[in-house]
C-alpha cells in the first residue's frame, strides 16, 4: 500500500479519563504541519499487534491522525479491566481529548472489530460533538441477548474461551485447558475455577442470569436516538453478532439522532467473526468474488464523512448483501426487505420425526390432527455443537457451515424436511420459529436450526437459535413451567440470506441442546448457574390444527 504522507509515531501517550486513570495510546500522524481528521481504535487486544500497527500507519499515510488505545486495565493502560463497564465514559473522554489536540481538525471517526466495534457504540450514545462517523465491524446490539446470554441460555463456549483469554492484563494462553472437562464442570458459576482461574466478572455474569439493570445500562436498544454519528456496519452471516449488526443498522436508520446517523450503511458477507479474510467459511468455499476489501470500504467511508470527498459512497444503496446459494452480491435499501413474502412453513409428522430418517416433513400446508413428536433430552448426553454462529476458537468449538447429518442422526433431534423444491426459493431476512411444546420439567431449553439439504444429502446449517423456557414471556421476569402444559414458544433464529436451489430441500431441526455453544439446561428449575444435579426431560412437540408449530420464512418473490 502506497502512502501520500510521510508518517511519524508518538507512542504510549497517556490520555487521562474523568476519574484520573490514564490510558496508553499510540498515535500515528502525518509528518507534516497542520490539522487533520482523526481515527480512533480502542482495543483490549493490544495496540501493538502487527496488523493493528500496519493499519494505523497506512491510514496516517492517507492524511489521518490515528489513535490506537489500550482499553482500561489492559496492556499498557492503567486501571482495572472489567468487560464493558467503562467503555462509554472512556470512549467519550478519549474523543474529547483528541478533539482538543493541536493536530486535530475536530472531526473523529472510529473503527475496530468485535469488542473494538462494541466500544464504538457504547461511546456513540454520548454524542460527543467531535464524533463524525463510525465503522463498527461485527458488533452486538445487546449484551444479555447475544453476548453473554442468548435468549436466556448462557453462551458457554464463547464466554469460556474469550472470558478466560481476556481475564487479566494481557491475553492468556488457553490452548492447554482440558476444555471437555471445563465445559462439563458444574456448577457454571465455578467454571472459571475448573479452568484454574478466578474471574470476578464471570461470577457477575452468572449472577445476573435475567435481564436486569446490570444489562440494561449497557444495551444499544433504546439509545439509537442519542446517536448522531452515521455507522458503516460490517458483518458476516455466520458471525456471532450478525443479528446485532442488522439491528444496529436498521435501528439507527430509523431512529438515529441526526440526519447523518440515518444515512448509515450495512455490508454482510458469507463470513464468520473474522470478516472478509478468507473465501472459505467452515466447510464451504464461496469463491474469490465473495471477498471484499473491508479496509478500502472503511477508507471511502472516512474520506466522505471526515474529508468531504465526493466519492459516491453516500449515493450507493445502503445495504450490500452476499446471497449464499446463488453466491452473488446484491444491493438493497431496507431491512427487512419490503418485498418479503412472509411464509409459514409448518411442521408435520406421523409422530416419528426423530433423526433425519424419521417421518418429519415441512411444508406451507397447515397441519390437521397429527400425532405429536417426542424425545428425551438428557443433559448427561447433550447434542453437540457442529458449527454455527460461534466465537472465538474454532479449534475448541467449531464455527460456520458444516454437514449437520452427524447430529441429525440423534434420536433427540427432530428433523422436518420439505420435498425437493421444484424451483429456487430465496430466504433472506430474520427467521422465526413458533413452537407449541410441552415438557415434564420445570424448565428446559428449545433449539431450532434452518438447514439447506442438497440432493446428495449434505445438510448445510444456515442459522439457529435457542430459548430458555423460563424466559418465554419476559427476559426480566422468568417463570417456571407447569409440567405437561403446552406453551407457545417464539424463537428468534437470527438472520440469513440464502437461495435454496431447485432440487434442494428445506429442513428444520428442533431439539433442546446445542452444547457447548450454550450451557446445558439441567431441567430442574433450580437457580441457573448454581445447579449441581440434573434430570432427563421428556419433550413433546405438537403440530396440529390447534397447535400449528411453524417456521416463518422471509421468502423473496421470484425475479
Amino acid at each position: 500500500m502506497s502512502t501520500n504522507f510521510p508518517t511519524r509515531m508518538d507512542l504510549d501517550v497517556r490520555v487521562p479519563m474523568r476519574d484520573g486513570v490514564e490510558l496508553s495510546s499510540d498515535i500515528y500522524l502525518p509528518d507534516s504541519p497542520g490539522q487533520y481528521p482523526a481515527l480512533l481504535n480502542r482495543t483490549p487486544y493490544s495496540n501493538n499487534e502487527d496488523d493493528t500497527v500496519e493499519r494505523a500507519r497506512f491510514m496516517a499515510g492517507q492524511g489521518y491522525v490515528v489513535v490506537v488505545q489500550d482499553g482500561r486495565g489492559r496492556w499498557d493502560s492503567d486501571g482495572v479491566y472489567y468487560p464493558f463497564r467503562h467503555e462509554a465514559d472512556d470512549g467519550s473522554d478519549t474523543q474529547q481529548w483528541i478533539g482538543e489536540q493541536p493536530w486535530s481538525n475536530g472531526k473523529i471517526g472510529t473503527y475496530g472489530s468485535s469488542y473494538g466495534g462494541m466500544v464504538q457504540w457504547q461511546a456513540a450514545s454520548r454524542a460527543n460533538p467531535h464524533l463524525a462517523c463510525m465503522a463498527p465491524r461485527v458488533a452486538p446490539s445487546d449484551f444479555w441477548d447475544h453476548w453473554v446470554y442468548s435468549h436466556g441460555a448462557f453462551q458457554l463456549g464463547f464466554m469460556g474461551t474469550w472470558g478466560m483469554t481476556t481475564n487479566s492484563r494481557t491475553n492468556q494462553n488457553i490452548d492447554f485447558h482440558d476444555w471437555a472437562t471445563v465445559f462439563n464442570s458444574l456448577p457454571i458459576a465455578e467454571t472459571d475455577e475448573a479452568a484454574g482461574r478466578s474471574v470476578d466478572f464471570w461470577k457477575d455474569w452468572v449472577a445476573h442470569g435475567s435481564y436486569d439493570d446490570y444489562w440494561e445500562r449497557l444495551t444499544n436498544r433504546g439509545k439509537y436516538g442519542q446517536v448522531t454519528a452515521p455507522a458503516y456496519n460490517l458483518g458476516g452471516w455466520y458471525d456471532i453478532f450478525v443479528a446485532g449488526t442488522f439491528e444496529n443498522f436498521s435501528s439507527l436508520r430509523k431512529h438515529g439522532g441526526s440526519p447523518e446517523a440515518r444515512k448509515s450503511k450495512l455490508l454482510c458477507g458469507p463470513w464468520m467473526h473474522p470478516i472478509g479474510t478468507s473465501t472459505k467459511t467452515g466447510d464451504i468455499d464461496f469463491g474469490g468474488h465473495s471477498l471484499v476489501d473491508i479496509g478500502a470500504e472503511e477508507l471511502r467511508w472516512f474520506d466522505y464523512w471526515l474529508k468531504g470527498e465526493d466519492n459516491g459512497i453516500a449515493d450507493e444503496p445502503p445495504i450490500r448483501l452476499f446471497i449464499m446459494g446463488s453466491n452473488v452480491w446484491r444491493d438493497e435499501h431496507e431491512w427487512p426487505l419490503d418485498r418479503t413474502d412472509w411464509q409459514k412453513w409448518y411442521l408435520h409428522s406421523g409422530g416419528n420425526a426423530n433423526t433425519l430418517h424419521g417421518d418429519g416433513s415441512l411444508s406451507p400446508d397447515a397441519p390437521s390432527d397429527e400425532p405429536a413428536d417426542t424425545f428425551v433430552y438428557d443433559p448427561a448426553a447433550p447434542v453437540q455443537t457442529l458449527g454455527g454462529n460461534n466465537c472465538c476458537n474454532p479449534e475448541i468449538v467449531p464455527w460456520g457451515p458444516y454437514d449437520q447429518r452427524p447430529v441429525e442422526m440423534r434420536g433427540d433431534v427432530l428433523c422436518y424436511t420439505s420435498e425437493p423444491l421444484e424451483r429456487e426459493v430465496e430466504v433472506t431476512g430474520p427467521i422465526k420459529l413458533t413452537l407449541f411444546a410441552e415438557s415434564d420439567a420445570r424448565d428446559t431449553d428449545w433449539t431450532g436450526k434452518l438447514v439447506d439439504v442438497r440432493p446428495d444429502g449434505y445438510a448445510l446449517n444456515l442459522c439457529d437459535g435457542i430459548l430458555r423456557a423460563r424466559f418465554r414471556d419476559d427476559p426480566a421476569n422468568p417463570t417456571l413451567l407447569d409440567p405437561g402444559k403446552v406453551y407457545e414458544y417464539r424463537l428468534d433464529l437470527d438472520v440469513t440470506g440464502n437461495v435454496f436451489k431447485r432440487g434442494h430441500r428445506i429442513r428444520f431441526d428442533v431439539s433442546s441442546c446445542n452444547f457447548p455453544r450454550f450451557d446445558r439446561n439441567l431441567n430442574t428449575g433450580g437457580v441457573p448457574g448454581h445447579e449441581l444435579e440434573f434430570r432427563t426431560a421428556r419433550q413433546t412437540v405438537h403440530h396440529s390444527s390447534r397447535y400449528p408449530s411453524h417456521v416463518t420464512l422471509p421468502v423473496m418473490p421470484p425475479a
